[in-house]
């Protein structure tokens, strides 16, 4: 089933193909202060919590979520209306779709993921944000400096989120051993903390120029080695 591809601001929602690519951010959000205030984006947002609470308490910063779930995007977008916030930008998609056709390259101080779905089976890894193909469609979201929030409570995808981001070149990135400062930042978090379910935390910053992760790199160039040899 295709699923419709929308963006919605606080003046109203439209097909995503009404707008040109990338897409205008400035035009769509000028923020309220000088140059539009620095871009946060949350990927996979669910319902909301973490973006609307943020939203709400830095007007002078604006805010990008990206959820496929209609039901999580139409809620987030409804209630951000109805508290009158005019600094949030919603996109219902595909995120890896959405991170390599649509949205510009390094615009975002701050990049939040929590949560993700680990997509467990080998068949469908392909799918997964953080894996050595993909990862670089989400790093190029980050200006210079950027940062990188991520959690998760599959440990198991969140040690090989780990060991992707070690050996990428572009970014530094530590374990956080303790919650955030603010606490949960999600349902599932909260949720997770209360049960006493390990989560694993990870914090990081942009230090070079994104690019592909070396594992992807050394797959292009042995195809196109065993290609040129055919």
């Amino acid at each position: 089933m295709i699923r419709p591809t929308v963006v919605s601001t606080a003046a109203g929602s439209a097909p995503l193909a009404a707008e040109p690519a990338p897409l205008p951010l400035d035009r769509l959000v000028p923020g309220t202060v000088p140059g539009g205030g620095p871009w946060e984006v949350e990927i996979g947002f669910g319902k909301g919590r973490y973006l609307l609470e943020r939203a709400a308490a830095e007007p002078a910063r604006r805010f990008l979520g990206v959820e496929m779930v209609g039901r999580y995007e139409r809620g987030l977008v409804r209630r951000a209306r109805r508290r009158g916030l005019a600094n949030f930008l919603s996109l219902r998609g595909e995120a890896l779709y959405l991170l390599s056709a649509v949205l510009p390259a390094g615009f975002a101080e701050v990049l939040h993921v929590y949560f993700p779905d680990p997509w467990p089976k080998a068949r469908h890894h392909k799918r997964r944000l953080f894996d050595p193909e993909t990862v670089d469609l989400v790093l190029a979201l980050l200006a210079p400096g950027g940062r990188l929030s991520f959690a998760t409570d599959f440990l198991d995808y969140g040690e090989l989120v780990c060991d992707i981001l070690d050996a990428h070149p572009a970014i530094s990135c530590r374990r956080r051993d303790r919650p955030w400062p603010d606490g949960a930042r999600t349902h599932y978090e909260a949720k997770y903390v209360e049960a006493g379910r390990p989560i694993l935390r990870l914090e990081g910053r942009l230090v070079g120029e994104p690019g592909l992760h070396p594992t992807a790199r050394e797959a292009v160039v042995c195809g196109w080695g065993e290609t040129a040899r055919a």
